[in-house]
C-alpha cells in the first residue's frame, strides 16, 4: 500500500498566504490524530550554525507551534547539541545560537528544550535489536515527550547525499555518546598536493586530531571521531571522504538510530520536509552557498521513508539553477544528489528503512 505524502506549493493569493497554508497543510495531513490535547509535542528541527541562513525560516514554526497550540498541545522546539566544536556543541551556545538565528521565545511562541542536555549526556539508551546496534541512545526529552513533529530542511548531504527526515531524526535526536556511534566508522583523508598548509582545518577540529607536519595536514585515525567537518572547512578541497564500505555503514547507523527514536513515538509523530533554499551541504556549516534549485514546497507525511523519497523525486525533477555548485545532472531527471556528490549512493539510507520496516519508498503524492 502507497503511503501518503502531502505536498503545498509556494503559491498564494489574497485568499490565502504562505502561513494560512502551512496549517492547511498540517489539518490535511492528520495532525489532530496524531496529536492530542495536553501532549507534550517535541517539534525537532535544526536551529542552524551561526553563519548559516538556509535553514527553515522561524515565523514558519511558529506558524506550527500556533496549529499545535489550537489542538490543545504544549509544544517545544528541540534539538541536541552537536558533535563538532561548533555554535551548538553544549546547551547555553545552542540557546544563543537559535536566538540569534530567530528562534526566540517571542518570535516562535514556544520555548527551546536541549534535548540532550548541558553537553550531550542526558541520553535515554533505547533497545532496537538491529544490524549494527542493539541499543541507542537519544536525547531524554525526546524520548521522554508525549508526541513528535519533525520539520526537516531538505538539501544535499555530504556523507548522506541528501538531509531530510531520516537525517534530522537518526542523527538530530541522537545524544553525543549516539552521534559518534553513527560517524565513527568514517575517517576521511587529506590529498597532500592540494594541502595549502592553513591550518583550517586544525584549528576547527575538535578531537585534535589534526596536526601540520612538513606544512601538510595529517590525521590521526585513532583520534578522528568521523564527524566530517574538516571536508567542509578545507578552502582547498584538499580532505576528502575515504569512500569506501563505511559510508553504507554510516547511512545504516542513521536509519537505526531513527528507528529509536520513533520506538514510542508509534502513531504520535507527524513528518515535515520544507524543500527551500536546497543548499549543497548541511545546515550544520557555518555558511550556506547558492541553493541548486527553484524553491519547490513542503511536504508533510506519517511516513519517514516516503517522506524522503519524495522529497528526492521532488528536486530530480527540476531544473538546476543557473550560478550554483551544480555542473552536472543539470536537467530535469537527473540526479542532483549524484550531480553534488558521485560518489555517495543516497539510496542506501532509503533501501535499508524500507527493508527494516520504518516505512515505504513507494507513495501517493497528495497535491493540496
Amino acid at each position: 500500500m502507497k503511503s501518503k505524502v502531502y505536498f503545498i506549493d509556494l503559491r498564494t493569493d489574497y485568499k490565502e498566504n504562505l502561513l494560512q497554508k502551512i496549517a492547511r497543510l498540517l489539518k490535511t495531513a492528520g495532525i489532530s490524530k496524531i496529536i492530542k490535547e495536553r501532549n507534550l509535542v517535541a517539534v525537532k528541527l535544526h536551529f542552524g550554525e551561526s553563519g548559516n541562513t538556509a535553514f527553515i525560516r522561524p515565523v514558519y514554526i511558529r506558524k506550527i507551534v500556533e496549529t499545535l497550540k489550537e489542538i490543545g498541545s504544549i509544544p517545544f522546539l528541540t534539538d541536541c547539541n552537536t558533535l563538532y566544536a561548533g555554535t551548538r556543541s553544549d546547551a547555553p551556545s545552542h540557546h544563543i545560537t537559535a536566538i540569534s538565528n530567530g528562534f526566540a521565545y517571542s518570535v516562535v511562541d514556544a520555548p527551546i528544550v536541549i534535548a540532550d542536555g548541558l553537553r550531550g549526556q542526558s541520553e535515554t539508551c533505547i533497545n532496537i535489536n538491529q544490524k549494527n546496534f542493539n541499543k541507542v541512545y537519544i536525547g531524554s526529552e525526546i524520548i521522554h515527550a508525549d508526541s513528535l513533529l519533525s520539520a526537516a530542511h531538505f538539501k544535499c548531504h555530504e556523507l548522506s547525499g541528501f538531509g531530510g527526515t531520516i537525517k534530522n531524526l537518526g542523527m538530530g535526536c541522537a545524544s553525543r555518546r549516539g552521534k559518534l556511534a553513527q560517524h565513527s566508522t568514517v575517517a576521511p583523508k587529506v590529498k597532500r598536493k592540494k594541502c595549502a598548509g592553513c591550518g583550517d582545518c586544525t584549528a576547527h577540529c575538535s578531537q585534535h586530531a589534526i596536526s601540520l607536519i612538513k606544512e601538510k595536514a595529517v590525521i590521526d585515525p585513532k583520534k578522528c571521531i568521523g564527524c566530517g567537518e574538516c571536508i567542509i572547512i578545507c578552502p582547498n578541497n584538499a580532505i576528502q571522504i575515504q569512500w569506501n564500505q563505511d559510508i553504507p555503514v554510516f547511512m545504516e547507523n542513521m536509519v537505526e538510530y531513527t528507528i529509536g527514536v520513533l520506538k514510542n513515538k508509534k502513531g504520535r509523530a507527524l513528518f515535515l520536509n520544507f524543500i527551500t533554499d536546497v543548499s549543497p551541504a548541511c545546515d550544520c556549516i557555518a555558511h550556506n552557498d547558492a541553493p541548486i534549485v527553484r524553491d519547490i514546497g513542503i511536504v508533510a507525511s506519517k511516513d519517514p521513508v516516503a517522506i524522503d523519497q519524495a522529497s528526492v523525486d521532488l528536486i530530480n525533477k527540476e531544473q538546476a539553477l543557473e550560478g550554483s555548485c551544480l555542473k552536472t545532472n543539470t536537467k530535469p531527471g537527473q540526479d542532483k544528489f549524484r550531480g553534488i556528490y558521485p560518489k555517495v549512493n543516497w539510496e542506501i539510507q532509503l533501501d535499508y528503512a524500507e527493508k527494516t520496516g520504518l516505512g515505504s519508498r513507494t507513495y501517493e503524492l497528495v497535491s493540496i
